[in-house]
């Protein structure tokens, strides 16, 4: 794994060490919050701090209602620029907080409940779509009208997202491409207005955190650091599970280890050789509270981060009953998901400090729009050339977060495979031009589909094309 840093990561790399710790508030808390008398009050205070700030960002729903927004504060930002691979100074504006500590904590019972819904069309199983984009070696020209791209169903997954934190802002980050003329993150007025960028909102704020999205700010990707819930892991691994296609440039993981034995009951024999404590231990135990202050201590190095995943899918997003207020509970979210059988999930290696979830602020409303290149040939553009810019945007923000060392380029149709269908023998041997050029192709790929999506009569009708996008989420 190569130990390259994303430079979208965290600013301030001293503060947290838990970056990838589920928080978890006590019982009492979280139930005097969720109760219908705390959900009154917090309610009402929050309205009552936010009154008339609704033309600083968007609400937490990711539009422009004045009622249910809460009492925003803007967490630090850090705006800096760094260089893309494709030339071009990139805009990168990064939440203060810790370090993301690739670390996971089990925790006990499920993270998420899915319910599924009607899905005809999809296939039972994902289908590996890596020869769209590489069959041995990188293909002339990338098949974007391919019949496999045809989108003719819709999958429904309803998924209950569970938390145990007090609700609080979201660590968000803001990325625009520096192949924009203008390359800065202030919009003008024009783009003051606009509420597309926060199309992905409900899923942060449905779930706790809540996204303090600036309206003066235009950026191509937002991105979220955390706080981090574990349910984020299954619910990217859930999607990509259930697509219908998938370009996959990473291994598997490896299946979890066995759980450690138990030891077994102390014998009576045992049970003899117990030393009872004294008086004066027990004091000693007592006198401290039931909260004890941590000791200080040096801090100790962190274990080596296990690999990541970044799974970007195109998906659609819709409240549980009508309202989105009804996705909101007591500490869980619950959203319907839904996934279309034309468009791949393009699955590639992160890097060590590549965010937790992020989105492409066009909705597949704004992607319908844009015009296809002609044919499939290898020096085919479109005539105003967008959508060859959406594929430099995206593929320039995956770039910062791919790990390239890690890029597989494989046909073997199987993404849990051990590495034995690489055509390239995985990293020595692959050239990084070559992996650079897959990525670029299933970018591509991926935006075609979306774009051919708005032909499909039956998206139309189920898809909310004002919440639905590219999204991307890290997974182990």
């Amino acid at each position: 794994m190569s130990e390259s840093v994303s430079p979208l990561g965290p600013i301030d790399p001293a503060s947290v060490q838990e970056a990838e710790r589920e928080k978890s508030a006590p019982w009492i808390v979280r139930k005097l919050v969720g109760s219908m008398t705390g959900r009154i009050v917090r309610a009402s205070w929050e309205t009552l701090r936010a009154s008339g700030t609704n033309i600083i960002c968007l609400s937490p729903w990711g539009d422009s209602s004045p009622l249910l927004l809460p009492c925003i504060r803007f967490r630090d930002l850090a705006v800096h620029t760094i260089i893309a691979a494709t030339g071009g100074v990139a805009a990168v504006a990064a939440p203060v907080m810790g370090p993301v500590s690739d670390v996971v904590v089990s925790t006990f019972g499920e993270t998420i409940l899915v319910e599924m819904g009607m899905h005809v069309g999809f296939d039972l199983t994902a289908k590996a779509a890596n020869d769209l984009v590489f069959d041995g070696a990188i293909k002339t020209f990338v098949p974007i009208h391919s019949s496999r791209l045809e989108t003719t169903g819709v999958k429904t997954m309803t998924i209950t997202l569970k938390y145990k934190h007090v609700p609080e802002d979201a660590s968000l980050g803001y990325y625009r491409s520096g192949i924009h003329r203008d390359n800065s993150l202030f919009a003008n007025v024009m783009d003051y207005l606009a509420v597309e960028k926060g199309w992905f909102s409900p899923y942060l704020y449905a779930s706790g955190r809540r996204p303090a999205i600036p309206r003066s700010v235009k950026p191509d990707v937002i991105f979220c650091h955390g706080p981090f819930l574990s349910g984020d892991y299954r619910l990217g691994e859930t999607l990509l599970a259930e697509s219908a296609l998938v370009i996959s440039f990473s291994k598997a993981p490896p299946p979890p280890a066995a759980p450690a034995e138990q030891p077994s009951s102390p014998s009576h024999s045992s049970l003899s050789s117990l030393k009872v404590p004294s008086l004066t231990s027990l004091s000693q135990t007592f006198s401290r509270s039931r909260t004890p202050s941590p000791e200080p201590a040096l801090t100790a190095l962190p274990p080596p981060p296990q690999p990541r995943r970044i799974a970007v899918v195109v998906l659609g997003l819709k409240p549980h009953r009508t309202f989105w207020t009804t996705s909101q509970r007591p500490s869980e979210s619950v959203i319907q998901y839904q996934l279309l059988n034309g468009c791949p999930a393009v699955v590639v290696p992160a890097k060590l400090g590549a965010p937790l979830l992020a989105w492409d602020t066009l909705t597949l409303e704004q992607l319908w729009k844009v015009a296809l290149p002609v044919g499939d040939g290898p020096d085919v553009a479109s005539k105003d050339g967008k959508f060859e810019g959406i594929v430099s945007v995206l593929y320039d923000y995956l770039d910062f977060c791919v790990d390239w060392e890690r890029v597989v380029l494989s046909t073997d149709g199987e993404q849990g495979g051990d590495g034995s269908g690489d055509v390239q023998g995985g990293d020595a041997k692959a050239d990084e031009e070559k992996k650079r050029e897959a990525v670029e192709a299933a970018v591509k790929v991926l935006v075609a589909a979306a774009v051919r999506s708005g032909a499909s009569k039956e998206v139309k009708e189920q898809i909310d094309k004002e919440r639905s996008g590219i999204a991307m989420w890290r997974i182990p």
